[in-house]
């Protein structure tokens, strides 16, 4: 099931306000969008929004499953393609978490099979969510062919690179400039998931995230 809900462009996007169209039964959603555009403070509101909407619920990133650094390198350090192709583990974040969280998982998860800043593989335990549990899942690429239909709710995150990139190297001190030769491999990236995949039209509502303490939610067509 993929639920769908028509934007209106003066709405309310606030986590709170999405929150509150998530139905009962939607078990597994997705924060999508480019690095720097919010993703995990979005995801993390939206998951404190459904607790106190009284539903429990597991928040984690998909930064968990990446690939190791030999998989996410093999086609150039500087590669847009690798990004785009290489960077995750999607078969493992199936595994373990979104099948888990199916209608007829288990609810038994772990949080990560690797850490990207040690590359090291991760033998987490397993955890046992309560029945009625939903995941909340924040990461790059969430809305590509192999996990779109996973999603039973799922949000897309708007902005412009000259927003994003800006706001990512205030965070991790990366180049400002979308244009810049280090910015190519990640913008292209994106770019790359954009022309193959159109994330804004599979996204069940989407965000324009461009002023942080305003977020809008947008009709699909607006995005670029």
């Amino acid at each position: 099931m993929h639920t769908t809900v028509d934007g209106d462009p003066t709405s309310d996007g606030s986590p709170f306000a999405v929150a509150g169209l998530i139905p009962p039964g939607a078990h597994r959603i997705a924060i999508d969008g480019v690095d720097g555009i919010g993703k995990t403070t979005y995801a993390r509101a939206l998951a404190a929004a459904l607790q106190a909407h009284g539903r429990p619920v597991i928040h984690l990133s998909a930064d968990g499953f990446h690939h190791p650094r030999a998989v996410r390198y093999r086609r150039g350090r500087d590669s847009a393609d690798g990004f785009w192709l290489d960077s995750y583990d999607h078969a493992a974040l199936v595994a373990n978490v979104l099948a888990p969280f199916s209608p007829a998982g288990n609810r038994r998860y772990r949080t990560a099979v690797h850490d990207v800043d040690t590359d090291e593989a991760l033998d987490l335990p397993w955890h046992t969510a309560p029945p009625d549990a939903s995941v909340v899942v924040d990461g790059l690429f969430l809305h590509r062919d192999e996990l779109v239909d996973h999603w039973n709710f799922s949000v897309f995150l708007s902005a412009p690179f000259e927003v994003t990139v800006p706001r990512m190297a205030a965070r991790d001190g990366s180049h400002p400039d979308p244009d810049h030769p280090s910015q190519a491999r990640y913008v292209g990236g994106q770019r790359r998931y954009f022309a193959t995949c159109e994330p804004w039209t599979r996204a069940t509502v989407v965000i324009d995230h461009t002023d942080l303490p305003r977020p809008r939610r947008l009709s699909r067509q607006v995005y670029q």
